[in-house]
């Protein structure tokens, strides 16, 4: 059939009609909602929104080390320090056409989170973004999330991962016996702990993923690693749908690269599926048929196990490493608070006692170093969600569609909350276990709260304690201090600490 000109014409006019409309008009329309409210922010530019802006201020940032102190909001998230003070901590920003509140009120993030579940959840990965994460757990909705939370959570609860104790301890004392034969017999010696730290937390997921070593998952890590930096483009860039389809070279390095993960995976599952004396393996609890609300038994297949898998190897692997560098890095330069810790894991560990699931609850003060550096360096800058329809926030009137940028970091370093040493060090503002919801949320808040956070606190907990008990530390002078985020905040070019044995 031949399309006249006149219809060929209609449909153009429809089409930039549309584009119009939707590129313009509706973005205009959202703004001048929000000024009306008295929300302002940085003006929008048709089809990229303010990303390029963002992108740019990175870029900026990153190029700056600063001084080692705790101030780390204009390195991590550049665009807010500067916006926030034009414009206020609530403000309006653009990813492309979308539009993106801002929110630091404890009250709003807690109101939003808690109080609007059934509209509001977590923004869908592209489908760039979501290889890397596959199918799992962080990436599903509805019916499919809550099946595979309810099994997930099993997985995870702390019963389980007290299981799992010995391994962590098992796995860190080979790390440790492997520094002592790299110190050499040399008084002081120097280690990049970010590094090491990524390999023993990719070694214990090994082990309790599959009850294997971090050498038969190797591949899969290097994999994964090669996968972060073009999911961290995704989701820094507008995706336009159909490009990841052309026959580019980073598209079909891609497509490599997932399909060779997820055979690397198959392939463990494969191998150790059916070893009946590691029952305890977070494959063998997650392929378990597990009884639900109405009887009925639920199990994830082979491929829904790779898909958290990839997730949990990822994930996991990211949040512990980067919060024991951080912890490391922090007692490297606070050492009144390291010479603390140590006098509490020698008083709580006698001997050659290794902290256990009996004793791990006396480590209070560990404990707390812990929750004080999750508030300044949480792996997670911020968190996005978006709602499905309106709703009314606080006295805000808020239109369906709208994304909401959770500034996790501000939040966790206002003076407003913490006080006026809120940049500062101080694990003892944790002696109090009781604060607002939506001031400290290192691990999420509300139904997708994160399910493994027992097991990234049980394992930097061990790790930490059998650290302190064996060496004394401090920060080497070539460290740069230069918090960045890469899907996970970390330092820049490394974390190199000097290392002493600790006499018995």
């Amino acid at each position: 059939m031949c399309l006249t000109i006149p219809t060929i014409l209609l449909v153009l006019v429809i089409t930039l009609f549309k584009f119009i409309y939707s590129i313009i008009w509706v973005p205009f329309k959202i703004q001048l909602h929000f000024k009306r409210q008295g929300i302002e922010g940085p003006g929008y530019h048709p089809l990229y929104g303010n990303s390029e802006e963002i992108k740019r201020q990175h870029t900026e940032a990153a190029s700056k080390p600063i001084s080692f102190n705790h101030d780390i909001l204009h390195r991590v998230a550049p665009f807010y320090k500067k916006w926030s003070a034009m414009y206020g901590r609530t403000f309006l920003f653009w990813f492309g056409p979308t539009p993106r509140l801002t929110l630091a009120d404890p009250d709003m993030i807690k109101e939003l989170m808690l109080n609007h579940t059934d509209c509001v959840d977590k923004l869908p990965f592209t489908p760039v973004s979501r290889q890397l994460f596959g199918q799992g757990l962080v990436g599903l909705f509805g019916k499919k999330w809550a099946v595979r939370r309810r099994i997930s959570s099993k997985a995870f609860n702390m019963e389980r991962v007290k299981d799992w104790v010995p391994d962590i301890a098992g796995s860190t004392m080979k790390l440790l016996r492997k520094w002592e034969e790299q110190r050499g017999g040399r008084d002081e010696f120097e280690l990049d702990v970010h590094k090491e730290l990524h390999d023993l937390s990719a070694e214990i997921i090994s082990i309790t993923a599959f009850g294997s070593s971090f050498e038969e998952g190797k591949r899969i890590f290097e994999l994964q690693d090669q996968q972060i930096n073009f999911t961290f483009q995704a989701m820094r860039s507008i995706y336009i749908p159909g490009l990841r389809f052309l026959p580019t070279k980073s598209n079909r390095i891609r497509e490599k690269l997932e399909k060779e993960t997820r055979d690397s995976i198959r392939k463990l599952i494969e191998t150790n599926k059916n070893e009946g004396q590691k029952s305890k393996i977070l494959l063998r609890l997650l392929m378990s048929a597990n009884k639900n609300f109405d009887d009925k038994e639920e199990g994830l297949d082979v491929e829904e196990v790779i898909d958290e898998c990839k997730t949990f190897y990822f994930a996991g692997n990211e949040t512990t490493a980067n919060l024991l560098t951080w912890a490391l890095l922090l007692l490297a330069l606070h050492q009144e608070w390291q010479d603390k810790a140590r006098e509490e894991v020698f008083r709580v560990c006698k001997g050659s006692l290794l902290p256990n699931a009996e004793n791990m609850d006396d480590l209070k003060l560990l404990t707390m170093i812990i929750n004080e550096t999750l508030r300044l360096y949480s792996p997670i800058a911020q968190q996005t969600r978006r709602t499905s329809k309106s709703i009314k926030l606080g006295k805000l009137d808020i239109p369906a569609k709208t994304e909401f940028y959770l500034a996790l970091t501000a939040v966790h370093h206002d003076p407003e909350i913490w006080g006026e040493d809120a940049n500062e060090f101080n694990p003892l503002r944790f002696t109090e276990p009781k604060r607002h919801l939506g001031s400290y949320f290192p691990f999420g808040l509300g139904p997708r709260i994160c399910v493994g956070q027992n097991l990234a606190m049980v394992e930097a907990k061990i790790i930490l304690a059998m650290i302190v008990k064996q060496f004394s530390f401090r920060v080497s002078p070539s460290y740069v201090h230069a918090p960045i985020m890469y899907l996970a905040v970390q330092p820049q070019y490394g974390a190199p600490i000097l290392f002493r044995t600790v006499s018995a």
